[in-house]
């Protein structure tokens, strides 16, 4: 049953599925898949296997595993799957430590993964719809012909890279206080190193490529619907909702909390963690290729 579930969340060596589905899939499949596919069995996982501690390294691996092919990928979309690996594990690591900051924790990662997700699925959709391309080496020049799909981008980009007051950051606090609440040292810096990975390949990487480099040749670009721009304005609304009033994301979980992330702690080591991050990749970015 264990190896069924592993199937479905997409660890490796059993993701070939995802990495290949996401990017040839349309682009309104795409979004749905990332909502609905690996979040289930997540959910499964959680129910049939808190504590199983052979989960923590499955899914440290999980989430190293998924950062590094991330920042290799040239598509956008592959690019968005492999993370997914890489986020998947975050959760499989905390249900294997099985306490209820643990468990809440997993359960309000997948519940943000699947907001700030679909918005990222959805900004590609939109690039992919008006440019006819996914990949980031036909890409380039986007920052002022498609500034509002930018922003609502980066609103993802970062609710997934952690930045305080989106809602990624609730959920990784919680995971990294599940973390050092049991003594796990390594998966703590682990996760820490695919987290600055995290922001490198989709807060960096992608939207330089996509909007900010130039071109190597004239996009003709097609308008974009104003639902695609409603959509995607609904998702940046509540990933920045559950990042500033975390009490309505609490209600959801399966325990009972008070977790506080506003902590001093918390803000230095994320804003560290991205700042740094974003100072290498400025150095870098003019000998960086696709």
């Amino acid at each position: 049953m264990l190896l069924g579930v592993a199937l479905n969340t997409a660890v490796p060596p059993l993701h070939a599925w995802l990495a290949d589905a996401y990017p040839k899939a349309t682009i309104t499949g795409a979004v749905f898949m990332c909502a609905l596919t690996t979040k289930s069995a997540v959910y499964v996982m959680i129910r049939l296997f808190p504590g199983w501690e052979i989960l923590i390294w499955v899914g440290v691996i999980m989430a190293i595993y998924g950062t590094i092919y991330a920042l290799l990928a040239n598509d956008i979309r592959e690019i968005l799957a492999y993370s997914i690996i890489s986020q998947i594990g975050y959760m499989v690591t905390v249900i294997g430590i099985g306490t209820e900051l643990a468990l809440n924790g997993a359960t309000a990662h997948a519940f943000n993964h699947i907001i700030y997700k679909s918005l990222l699925f959805m900004a590609a959709g939109s690039v992919i719809y008006a440019t006819g391309t996914s990949k980031l080496s036909e890409l380039g020049g986007l920052a002022r012909k498609m500034p509002l799909v930018l922003g609502l981008y980066m609103v993802g980009a970062l609710s997934i890279s952690g930045m305080p007051f989106l809602n990624g950051f609730i959920s990784k606090t919680m995971i990294s206080g599940a973390l050092g609440d049991a003594h796990l040292e390594w998966p703590i810096l682990l996760l820490l190193l695919a987290t600055v990975g995290t922001f490198l390949h989709t807060g960096l990487k992608l939207p330089y490529f996509t909007w900010f480099k130039e071109s190597k040749q004239e996009l003709q670009l097609s308008d974009i619907p104003m639902n695609m721009k409603v959509a995607m304005g609904i998702g940046a609304f509540f990933c920045i909702l559950f990042g500033v009033a975390p009490n309505l994301l609490y209600s959801q979980l399966p325990f009972p909390t008070d977790f506080q992330p506003f902590s001093v702690y918390n803000f230095v080591e994320m804003t560290q963690v991205l700042v740094l991050a974003f100072a290498g990749f400025w150095f870098l970015k003019n000998h960086l290729n696709v």
